[in-house]
């Protein structure tokens, strides 16, 4: 793919990363939390919103389920996103890296872009599969007994 292209598409999925993390800073605000801090208790469903009130306990908001799953999902697609953006980011910067991290650099450029671009998949994967595990036992669990807490 021509230079020029690639770096059009790269500035895309930075664009839409954005866009996601704007999104659910929006939504998050507007619902009240997220469900991840969030619980469900007979059937009732309950978001907790640590950053919308002071102090640690958060403050809890009972919703519906679907939009108990909607912000459950939404706060998993915070991962990839992350991920996304970031290798976006890293891919853009690389011959401005690769330029000034040269031989007498500890590290070489390409050295230090595919390790940071190692770590940063490595962490954004681990953080989604922690994520969706969550959210695969909460929902496990509300279809046996109806309640799931923290």
């Amino acid at each position: 793919m021509p230079r020029r292209r690639r770096n059009k598409f790269l500035i895309a999925i930075i664009g839409a990363g954005l866009l996601n993390f704007l999104a659910y800073t929006i939504i998050y605000a507007m619902i009240g939390g997220d469900a991840k801090n969030g619980w469900i208790n007979e059937g009732q469903c309950f978001l907790r919103g640590h950053f919308l009130r002071l102090g640690a306990e958060g403050h809890a908001t009972q919703v519906s389920r679907p939009v108990w799953i909607y912000s459950y999902i939404h706060s998993i697609s915070i991962w990839p996103t992350i991920g996304a953006v970031l290798c976006c980011m890293l891919l853009l910067a690389r011959p401005h890296i690769i330029a000034t991290m040269q031989e007498d650099s500890l590290i070489r450029g390409q050295s230090f872009v595919t390790a940071a671009m190692t770590i940063i998949v490595i962490i954004t994967g681990a953080s989604m599969i922690y994520f969706v595990t969550g959210f695969v036992q909460a929902l496990s669990i509300l279809q046996h007994d109806g309640s799931y807490g923290l």
